[in-house]
């Protein structure tokens, strides 16, 4: 029986310093991919950081209150929890039947009752205050010295500066297709903006107050910035509004925050604050730049030219779902030898651009918001790529004509 005993104190102890040793190894890989995995990739400056548990840094005056309010609900609830089930637990173990204790008739004083009644009320006007005093200062959009159009579509945000300096910019802001490209492929490759680096980010000047009016073309989609303190959905055929202003220059990041579709993940939201003599030298930039492109829709192109515009076109709006080479794939249709696309009769792909395809099979967001000429440089670039070879040139009266 000793001998026995001895055995199995031995194979217990084999199979104990097993499992420590399993445990062990265990710790040690997670740890070194932990190690890894932070030093491949860092904190984004305006954006998420490794193992965040807290909000983001924040940039503005909202933001900061937003932060307090936190903490300070908080507080108030954890020590609520911990008066409560304290006394509670106390109770329980101090008047438990085990020790003597017998269920007793309490009476119940008015003190009592007013003590339970008032106290909460106490309690929700003192969190309900400084809440609603941060929530209308949300809401003040008066006196702004910038006002931004924000428009989501599947999946892009667009911009328009309507009022302040800047006023008549517009521009579409894309998910880089690079990061678009490693999504796909699944080798990412270890970056500190994934899937958050666009090709244009909005640009606003520090210390000035900041208004965005948002709407959609499509479904509900929502225009968050964290650092910010902002989150406002835009809704088709609603328009909404918020503000924000920067109190220091950088790069802010955030997301569509609303379930909008298939590729919600490749929304991103990328505002550059910047000093006010940058932001005066970049809006005579953009402005230089659109006299260049201004678009005359009754030019008469020539088919380079639309081909060159419509490669430029495709590959910010169209080769994300169609890819760089009109294949398409799963229920998205390719464009390459589409009988549609090589139809003689421009007006059919025309009604898809501008109306849009919803059907049960595979969708397609409408392309108004695109130029006559950007849409008509498109289906030129589609129409005679790949295996399409069709020589002939959409005019962009054509498209003119369509709208009508």
């Amino acid at each position: 029986m000793k001998q026995s005993g001895q055995a199995g104190c031995r194979c217990e102890g084999g199979v104990l310093r097993r499992v420590w040793g399993a445990l062990g190894t265990a710790a040690l890989v997670a740890g070194v991919w932990v190690g890894q995995a932070q030093a491949a990739v860092n904190d984004l400056p305006g954006g998420p950081a490794v193992n965040q548990l807290n909000f983001h840094p924040p940039a503005t005056r909202i933001a900061e209150e937003q932060h307090w309010l936190h903490w300070f609900m908080l507080a108030i609830c954890a020590t609520i929890f911990v008066v409560v089930f304290g006394i509670m637990f106390y109770s329980i173990a101090k008047h438990r039947k085990s020790v003597g204790h017998q269920a007793q008739q309490l009476p119940e004083p008015i003190w009592v009752e007013l003590g339970w009644t008032i106290v909460p009320l106490l309690i929700v006007i003192g969190m309900a205050l400084p809440a609603t005093k941060v929530i209308v200062a949300q809401k003040d959009t008066s006196n702004a010295d910038l006002t931004i159009k924000v428009v989501g579509m599947q999946w892009k945000w667009g911009y328009e500066y309507l009022k302040g300096e800047g006023e008549g910019i517009q521009f579409l802001s894309t998910l880089d297709p690079q990061h678009r490209l490693m999504s796909d492929s699944g080798k990412v490759t270890p970056t500190d903006d994934y899937l958050l680096k666009v090709d244009n980010p909005l640009v606003v000047p520090v210390g000035k107050k900041v208004r965005i009016i948002t709407t959609a073309n499509d479904v509900i989609h929502a225009w968050m910035v964290p650092a910010f303190g902002v989150k406002q959905d835009a809704i088709p055929g609603f328009v909404r509004d918020t503000w924000f202003r920067a109190e220091k220059t950088g790069d802010f990041y955030g997301q569509c925050a609303e379930l909008c579709g298939k590729e919600h993940a490749y929304m991103p939201i990328h505002v550059k604050v910047v000093s006010q003599e940058d932001y005066s030298k970049w809006v005579a930039e953009q402005k230089k730049a659109m006299a260049a492109k201004a678009d005359d829709p009754n030019k008469e192109w020539t088919l380079a030219e639309l081909k060159a515009r419509g490669e430029q076109v495709y590959a910010a709006n169209c080769a994300a779902c169609h890819q760089a080479n009109g294949k398409g794939a799963g229920p998205i249709k390719p464009l390459d030898g589409s009988a549609m696309v090589t139809d003689a009769d421009h007006g059919k792909m025309l009604a898809v651009l501008l109306n849009g395809v919803n059907g049960a099979a595979a969708q397609m967001p409408a392309w108004k918001q695109l130029s006559d000429v950007e849409l008509a440089a498109v289906m030129t670039f589609v129409r005679n790529s790949w295996s399409n070879s069709t020589g002939d040139v959409v005019q962009p009266k054509e498209v003119v004509a369509a709208r009508q």
